[in-house]
């Protein structure tokens, strides 16, 4: 920019730069409606003849009448920036581009072009208006981008672009105001009327002057970048209500910010940035069409984008802020900024500040609360797909445990906690604090004391799928395959007893349910309850099962291999599996005794987080024991339900109970 050039040449030679001619570093923007032109003036280092030519005239040999043959033919304007256009993006706007330049101690000329490839330069002395220093552009508007001489636009356009611009910006804007004038001062301002004599009454003279109000209409230049950029000043000299107007500036939000992080990069890339952390989520923070981030960035001060995909992860698309880069282009297009090394380099160490205002935010617990309620959502994000900093969000998840209470607490805490001799992290998934609370998975966990992690939000079910182990613990699903709870070598002997004691029984069940279940096997994770139903290691857990079938557009297909086979872990201490132990070594092929393992089946469904298949099915099996208890004869039972008895070989061939047939 040529008044930037001689802001940098005042420094070092004050009169080359012409400060004696021209004290004032500014830009000048004049829209004329009679004539349709937008004037852009500034007071920088001006161009010699030669230098009009070298660096205006170049659009036979840049590439630029191509662009301008192309776009002519209905090419994509975002275009510009891979031919390097620069000024000759003006023609979009004008059919006519004159510049007038004057150098600090040379001559005036006068520089002027149609974009049909040639243009001219003449000395321009003889001009009345000649410039103390400095360049005007002059646009001589196409009848359909008028739109461009409106106060109102050419004002939004500098808000948006140029808003921190360190150069002052003016406008010539038109100003009206209303001034109140008597009747005697009106006449007195009245041009090209004759005199004439007013004979008065004396009852006219002792009244009071009448006024009216006129309106006068003005010109003048308004500035219009008076907001400095906080982002160039050091972070201890700007004080907390300049962050907080900065930022409502910034995002238009009625709050004040929760955080910021303000900060600069040197060395081999160079950019400053302030980052902050609203104190509320946006009600579409997840919504498929909402902008991806809210970073505004900025290069050497001039607004670029505001929807770089590239400058920060879409987990991240919480935090609002501005970059503000000095190795960038000013030309940059979208897709110079998909190849560029400097936006990844970036986009690392934006990612790095975030997580250290996290950290800085987590030293307050109050705070901390009110961040986490917003955007664990974000967090967990995080963890499912960015592996390179999964470890450190890890350290920022809370969750309630069966010995926390109200209170959430990080991974950390827990690893903390741990019972001596504990090896894994425990954690149970589910849809509420209460059912996990009350789940059958966690009851001898809960026994012997050893706290158990409650993730309840969906997005915990993706989390642990990628999130295999904190701190070198491994997290542990106590709804699935593979738990393990250290015993003494009593409990083992007495264990392995019960598993040769029930070993009939197990077989016996998994008789009866068929492929309902893979297999049937004494478990050790339940001591209330009679039995429970656990998922495979490496399938869906029954949470997962009821969040994949809540999807409105899921793939069908998916569940026929993610679904996991379930295995029944009766428990033998538990005094109906006793007992039905004793019926089926009486009597296997006892109706009750299979009635009784179907019933046992829906109930594990149901508290092991399952959803019943066929509940209609159950309802009758429910009533059957209802009219059992009851005392209600058989003999009655039949007929009210008459496909309760069939041929007893029909049964066995099938696997199925009489209490099947019922309904």
């Amino acid at each position: 920019m040529c008044i930037r050039d001689r802001r940098y040449r005042s420094l070092a030679d004050p009169d080359a730069a012409g400060i004696d001619v021209e004290k004032d570093f500014r830009i000048r923007i004049i829209p004329d409606k009679n004539s349709n032109t937008l004037t852009i003036w500034d007071t920088g280092i001006g161009m010699t003849k030669e230098e009009l030519i070298n660096n205006l005239g170049t659009i036979a040999k840049s590439g630029t009448k191509a662009f301008m043959e192309a776009l002519s033919s209905g090419a994509d304007i975002s275009l510009i920036g891979q031919f390097g256009v620069g000024f000759y993006s003006a023609f979009l706007v004008a059919e006519r581009v004159t510049v007038i330049s004057k150098p600090p101690h040379g001559s005036q000329h006068r520089w002027e072009s149609t974009a049909g490839g040639t243009f001219s330069v003449t000395d321009d002395v003889q001009n009345d208006d000649q410039l103390t220093r400095g360049t005007k552009i002059i646009l001589h508007m196409k009848s359909d981008n008028l739109e461009f001489l409106e106060e109102k636009r050419i004002k939004d356009l500098i808000k948006i672009h140029s808003e921190f611009i360190g150069f002052p910006i003016e406008v010539y804007v038109e100003k009206t105001t209303e001034k109140d004038i008597s009747d005697d001062e009106e006449e007195a301002n009245k041009d090209n009327k004759e005199e004439e004599s007013v004979i008065k009454d004396e009852k006219d003279e002792k009244k009071e002057k009448k006024k009216k109000k006129v309106k006068e209409v003005s010109h003048e230049f308004e500035q219009l970048n008076k907001n400095k950029p906080i982002w160039m000043r050091k972070p201890d000299t700007v004080t907390k209500e300049e962050y907080a107007a900065f930022y409502k500036s910034l995002t238009n939000d009625w709050e004040e910010h929760l955080a910021v992080k303000h900060f600069s990069v040197e060395g081999q890339l160079e950019f400053k940035a302030v980052l902050f952390v609203p104190k509320r989520a946006p009600f579409d923070l997840f919504e498929a069409k909402r902008k991806k981030n809210n970073i505004k960035l900025y290069v050497r001060r001039v607004f670029i984008m505001d929807d770089c995909e590239e400058l920060i992860p879409e987990y991240l698309g919480f935090v609002k802020g501005v970059v503000d880069s000095e190795d960038l282009p000013l030309n940059i297009s979208r897709e110079f900024l998909q190849q560029n090394k400097i936006l990844k380099v970036i986009k690392k160490n934006i990612i790095k500040k975030c997580l250290e205002l996290f950290g800085e935010i987590a030293e307050n617990n109050d705070d901390y609360k009110k961040f986490y309620e917003q955007f664990a959502k974000n967090l967990k994000l995080g963890i499912h797909e960015d592996s390179t900093n999964r470890a450190k969000l890890a350290e920022f998840l809370r969750y309630h445990t069966s010995k926390s209470g109200e209170d959430m607490i990080s991974l950390k805490d827990y690893v903390g906690r741990m019972k001596e001799g504990q090896k894994d992290i425990y954690f149970i998934t589910g849809e509420s604090r209460a059912a996990v609370s009350n789940s059958p998975f966690i009851e001898t966990l809960k026994a012997r004391g050893i706290e158990v992690l409650y993730m309840v939000d969906p997005i915990d079910e993706y989390v642990i799928q990628q999130l295999k182990e904190f701190d070198g613990k491994k997290l542990r699903n106590c709804s699935k395959e593979g738990f393990e709870i250290d015993q003494s070598e009593d409990e083992k002997k007495k264990f392995e007893e019960q598993k040769a004691a029930f070993e009939p029984l197990c077989k016996l069940i998994k008789e009866v349910l068929g492929d309902k279940v893979e297999k049937v096997v004494v478990g050790q994770r339940v001591s209330e309850s009679p039995c429970v139903l656990v998922t495979s290691e490496y399938g869906w857990s029954a949470n997962m099962e009821r969040i994949m079938k809540a999807q409105a557009l899921r793939d069908a297909s998916m569940s026929s291999y993610m679904v996991s086979k379930k295995t029944m872990e009766v428990n033998p201490s538990h005094p109906i599996i006793v007992e039905l132990k004793k019926k089926s070594d009486k009597d296997k092929s006892d109706k009750t005794v299979k009635d009784l393992i179907w019933l046992l089946f829906d109930t594990s469904l149901l508290t092991s987080g399952f959803s019943l298949e066929d509940p209609t099915t159950f309802a009758g099996r429910i009533n059957r024991m209802i009219k059992l208890g009851l005392s209600i004869d058989d003999d009655k039972m039949e007929e009210e339900i008459p496909n309760l008895v069939k041929d007893e070989n029909y049964n066995q061939s099938n696997g199925h109970s009489k209490m099947e047939e019922v309904d």
